[in-house]
Parts: structure tokens; sequence; C-alpha cells
């Protein structure tokens, strides 16, 4: 592990996130959001998403697109374990800084993972996002123009709140923004985590 937060994540803390992470509520609200990116993407063939943990997002993709191959990366074996029983992901048990893949796809994304990433390394969670990806991006999590740190759970450097969308749009200039917008936490119906998504198209 090359950071901090990736041991965190791997241990215990990451064991007791899974708990927090599951739910009839957190299942009908990501199935909403999803539904509608898809809507924007049209139908997928292959999705990656980094930072999987039980595959919440995995399973609502499934719904969603029923012939999809869904692969999920994830640095907690106890939450890969729990996505590979269901058993309808591809799970790749590895950090998002070091892992290496032999299969591009139509949509790779983040959602609450760049968040708890070293601010030194998230590059190449950037970079991974880009080159396994033939069409699109999606990244969802905390939005704050600047960059700042902030206390996670009792936790320091552990919850980082920037601009991710524009820090690899600039990276990497053929990026073009797709669609944008925001999920709210007091949504009467299907409520997230105050999270800003953006959806991005690679170039050809």
């Amino acid at each position: 592990m090359k950071t901090g937060q990736e041991k965190f994540w791997q241990g215990e803390f990451g064991k007791e996130y899974i708990s927090r992470n599951i739910g009839a509520k957190l299942a009908a609200a990501n199935l909403s959001f999803f539904s509608e990116v898809i809507r924007r993407t049209g139908n997928l063939g292959n999705i990656l998403e980094m930072g999987c943990n039980v595959g919440m997002n995995l399973r609502a993709l499934r719904s969603l697109l029923p012939s999809c191959k869904l692969t999920g990366i994830e640095i907690n074996e106890e939450a890969a374990k729990i996505l590979r029983e269901w058993g309808e992901a591809e799970v790749v048990v590895d950090s998002v800084l070091d892992v290496t893949l032999d299969t591009t796809y139509e949509l790779t994304f983040t959602k609450g993972l760049l968040i708890h990433i070293n601010p030194d390394y998230v590059n190449e969670v950037y970079k991974r996002l880009y080159e396994y990806s033939t069409k699109y991006i999606l990244i969802a999590e905390y939005y704050n123009p600047t960059p700042v740190a902030l206390e996670y759970r009792g936790h320091k450097d552990r919850l980082y709140k920037r601009d991710f969308a524009n820090e690899i749009m600039t990276l990497y200039s053929d990026l073009t923004l797709k669609d944008y917008g925001f999920l709210y936490r007091n949504d009467p119906v299907y409520p997230q985590d105050d999270i800003t998504w953006f959806l991005m198209e690679k170039g050809k």
C-alpha cells in the first residue's frame, strides 16, 4: 500500500463501513440515480467501478442493464467477498492506485471513492479512469471549487473535497462534459449524500 488512506480502507474501518453501505433505501436511491445516467449514455456493454465496496452501485446497474458485463475494484477483502458471492460481477481485489487490467470499458466510474484518495495520488486514479474507458467517465463525489480536507468520522486526512471533474478534464482535453447534477441528502424520495455527479464523454 502506498498511502495511509489505502491501509485505512483495507483494514477494520473498511469492514465497519460495509454495514453502513447496505440497505433498501440506498438501493432505491441508486436505482433512481443510475437510471438517469443510463438515460444519457444509452445501453452499455461493460462497466467498471473503482472502489465498489459490496456492490450497491453495480447491483443497481444490473437491474437496469441485465446483459452488461460488470467489474468492480475493491481494496477490502471482506467487502469484495460479499460482492463476489452475489455472482453478477467480476471482482478485482486491489488498490485503484496499483491495479492493472487487460480490458477497457464503455463506462468507468467512481461514486464516493475519490474523496478518500490521498491528494498526492489522485492523478493516478484519473489516469486509470481515463485509460480504461472507451467512451464515458462518471464521477459522483463531494464537490468543492477548491481542494479542502475534512475530518471523517473522527479521523484526519481521510476525506477530501475538490473539483474532481474539472481536474480530470484539464488533464485530458478530449473529455467533454455531457451532463451533471446533484443528489441531495434531504430528497423526500431518493436521498443520497450531497453528491455532485459529472458524466464526461471521451473524444474519438
